[in-house]
C-alpha cells in the first residue's frame, strides 16, 4: 500500500502541470515542492535524530546567497554554481555542527537559534556583499531551468530523489543507529556506538539537504533577502514537520503543502490567515498529535476495523435469514 501510494503521488505530480489551470497554481505547486524539501531537511534532524533546530533557514539562506553571488559576481555557469553552493552548504553545516552538538535538549534548540540569527545578521548588515534588506535578484538566464514547467519538474525530480535516498537511509544500519541514538542514547553508548559522530553526520546531511532546498528556492523566486533566513522561516519549517508527521517520509511535504496553501491562497481572501493556520495546527495537535499523515492512517484503519467487525457480527444473522428463506 505504501508503494502504491508513492507511485500514485508521483503520477499526480508528473501530471499536475498538464492539469494546472494557470501559472499561478503551478507556481504554488513548485513552492510546495521546495518548502517540502526544506521540511524534509528539518525532519532528518528532528524526526530521525531527535534534535529540533530553530536556525535551519540559515542553511537555505547561505545556499541561496552563495548561488546568487557566484552567478552574478563571479560569472559561474548555473550548474557549476549549484555544485559549488552545495559544497558550501555542506561545509557550513559541518562547521555549525561542531558548535551545536556540544549541547543537547533545550540548549541545542537555543544554540541553533543563535547560529541562525548570526547568519541573518550577516545577510542584513553585510550590504557590500548581500545588498542588505534590498536582497539580490537573478536574471532569467542565471537559472538552471528558464521555464515554469522546467523549474517545476526540476524541483519534483530533486524532491523524489531525496525522498528515495532518505528511504534507503532510514532502512540502513546507520539509519537504525540514528533512531537508536534518538530513543536510547545511553544504551547505544553502552553498546559501543559513537553518539556524537552519528549525530554529527545527521546534522551535516540535514544541513546539506536544506542547502539543496536553498538552491531551488533561488530558482523559483529569483530573489533572496534576509527575510528568507529569519526565525519565522525556521519556525515554519518545524511547523511543517510537526503538522505533517514528524519522523515520516511524506509527512513534512504534506505539512509544507498546508502552510504554503494558506500563505498564498488563504491570504488572498483574509489578512488573518496566520489565525487560520493556528486553528488548523491546534486541531492537528488535539485530534492527530502524531501528525496529519499518520493520524489519517490511524483513523482510516480504525474505521476499516469497525466496518470489518460489524460485517463479522452481522454475518451469522444474514446466514440464518438465508436458511429461513
Amino acid at each position: 500500500m505504501k508503494h502504491l501510494a508513492g507511485i500514485l503521488a508521483l503520477v499526480v505530480g508528473l501530471a499536475l502541470p498538464l492539469l494546472s489551470p494557470g501559472e499561478f497554481y503551478l507556481s504554488i505547486a513548485t513552492q510546495i515542492l521546495v518548502f517540502g524539501l526544506f521540511a524534509v531537511s528539518v525532519n532528518i534532524l528532528a524526526g530521525f535524530g531527535g534534535m529540533v533546530s530553530l536556525g535551519h533557514a540559515g542553511f537555505l539562506g547561505v545556499a541561496a546567497y552563495s548561488y546568487a553571488i557566484l552567478v552574478n559576481n563571479h560569472g559561474l555557469p548555473p550548474i557549476m554554481a549549484a555544485i559549488a553552493t552545495l559544497l558550501i552548504g555542506a561545509l557550513v553545516a559541518a562547521a555549525f555542527g561542531l558548535i551545536a552538538l556540544r549541547t543537547k535538549g533545550l540548549s541545542f534548540l537555543m544554540i541553533t537559534l543563535a547560529l541562525g540569527q548570526i547568519i541573518w545578521g550577516v545577510a542584513f548588515r553585510y550590504t557590500s556583499l548581500t545588498n542588505g534588506d534590498n536582497g539580490i535578484s537573478l536574471p532569467i538566464e542565471a537559472l538552471l531551468a528558464t521555464s515554469p514547467h522546467g523549474r517545476y519538474y526540476l524541483c519534483l525530480a530533486v524532491l523524489v530523489l531525496v525522498l528515495l535516498a532518505l528511504a534507503i537511509f532510514v532502512r540502513s544500519p546507520f539509519g537504525a543507529a540514528l533512531n537508536g541514538v534518538r530513543d536510547q542514547p545511553r544504551r547505544m553508548s553502552t553498546l559501543g556506538y559513537n553518539i556524537w559522530a552519528i549525530r554529527y553526520i545527521a546534522y551535516i546531511l540535514s544541513g546539506t539537504t536544506a542547502a539543496l532546498a536553498g538552491i531551488l528556492y533561488i530558482q523559483i523566486f529569483r530573489f533572496i533577502s534576509p527575510h528568507a533566513l529569519s526565525l519565522t522561516a525556521s519556525s515554519e519549517g518545524v511547523l511543517m514537520v510537526i503538522s505533517g508527521g514528524i519522523g515520516t517520509l511524506l509527512g513534512p511535504v504534506v505539512g509544507a503543502g498546508i502552510v504554503v496553501l494558506l500563505k498564498n491562497v488563504a491570504s488572498a481572501y483574509t489578512d488573518r490567515w496566520p489565525t487560520l493556520l493556528g486553528i488548523i495546527f491546534l486541531f492537528i495537535i488535539l485530534v492527530m498529535p502524531e501528525g496529519l499523515l499518520p493520524g489519517t492512517k490511524r483513523i482510516a484503519a480504525r474505521l476499516f476495523s469497525r466496518l470489518a467487525t460489524r460485517r463479522a457480527t452481522a454475518a451469522p444473522y444474514v446466514a440464518q435469514s438465508q436458511e429461513a428463506r
